[in-house]
């Protein structure tokens, strides 16, 4: 369940109240006429199913309560309520396939910010990966891809360009490429640094490395599980199952594969080099092509449910049975 918190200017009250009690889903209406004094207005108080919750912001936007007052949106982790439960049941569809786009435009913002925090955590999680290729250890390359932020970016230049939001998608674009390029440029420092004091040589670069030889030769089935795991990532974000998110980032080479890139250059392996570079290219666009054609089905799925949110007219006022 979602819990809504709206102040709605005392002339669209009414209006706010209608589409509340229209929509499938929607239950513990509360109103408090005259409560908010910033921006002043009424303050209205709303459960409902995540299944008609993008119904509700899309009928709120609608009306310009985003703009003229205020929209909260929380997660109920308990609702302990008969009317709770009938509302979860007279929605269409299951919770854990709604899709809040709102909440999704906004954790992709978030997490597609080219901060000092992604920045640290895009170089360290490639450092980790360039004493993983060396060592060949495989430990090291699946920690480097847990630590890896990279998704987030993904995710959100999958969503601007289905949203039609140039900006969110410009931004988490140039964060993905900055990001990757400063940790590249970072980890390429590090391994000459490493070969200085005699802990990395190039001929462990060279030597046969049987569990880490696929970061840098890329075949089809690079491709096939890019793929798979962009369709996975943004079914983890779009019905909240951040679990889902860490198989994700440990299925993909990129951040490996930006490492053995890194290392390679360090030590003028040209063939490696482009090996690595095209094994991290393979994975990127296969991530972002799963992203936009999953984000495309839901939306499509989405508008074809979109009518069945409307309650009949004679069952939007009066007493429910408790």
């Amino acid at each position: 369940m979602l819990h809504l918190r709206m102040i709605t200017p005392t002339d669209r009250t009414e209006a706010v109240v209608r589409l509340l009690e229209s929509t499938v889903g929607t239950t513990h209406l509360a109103v408090i006429p005259g409560a908010a004094r910033d921006p002043a207005g009424d303050l209205v108080l709303c459960d409902a199913a995540r299944e008609s919750g993008d119904t509700l912001l899309h009928g709120l936007r609608e009306l310009g309560i985003d703009r003229d007052g205020s929209i909260a949106v929380e997660n109920i982790d308990i609702s302990l309520s008969v009317r709770a439960d009938r509302a979860e049941k007279e929605a269409p569809g299951e919770g854990a396939d709604a899709v809040l786009w709102e909440q999704l435009t906004e954790a992709t913002h978030e997490e597609s910010t080219l901060s000092f925090t992604y920045t640290a955590f895009m170089v360290l999680a490639t450092m980790i990966a360039a004493c993983g290729v060396v060592l060949d250890n495989a430990v090291l390359i699946v920690g480097a891809m847990a630590v890896g932020p990279e998704f987030g970016p993904i995710a959100g230049v999958c969503t601007g360009l289905v949203r039609r939001a140039p900006r969110l998608a410009v931004r988490s674009l140039t964060a993905l490429l900055i990001g990757f390029a400063l940790a590249m440029a970072a980890t390429t420092l590090f391994t000459l640094v490493m070969d200085a004091l005699g802990l990395f040589q190039e001929e462990m670069l060279a030597d046969d490395r049987p569990n880490t030889s696929f970061i840098w030769q890329p075949d089809p089935f690079s491709f096939v599980v890019a793929l798979l795991a962009g369709a996975a990532g943004v079914l983890s974000l779009t019905s909240a199952k951040s679990g889902a998110l860490v198989g994700v980032a440990i299925s993909v080479t990129t951040v490996p594969a930006a490492a053995n890139a890194a290392v390679a250059l360090g030590y003028g392996d040209v063939a490696q080099m482009w090996g690595s570079t095209e094994q991290l290219l393979i994975n990127l666009g296969g991530l972002v092509l799963a992203g936009l054609l999953t984000l495309y089905a839901q939306r499509l799925l989405w508008r074809t449910q979109r009518g069945r949110w409307r309650r009949p007219a004679r069952a939007r006022r009066g007493p429910s049975a408790p």
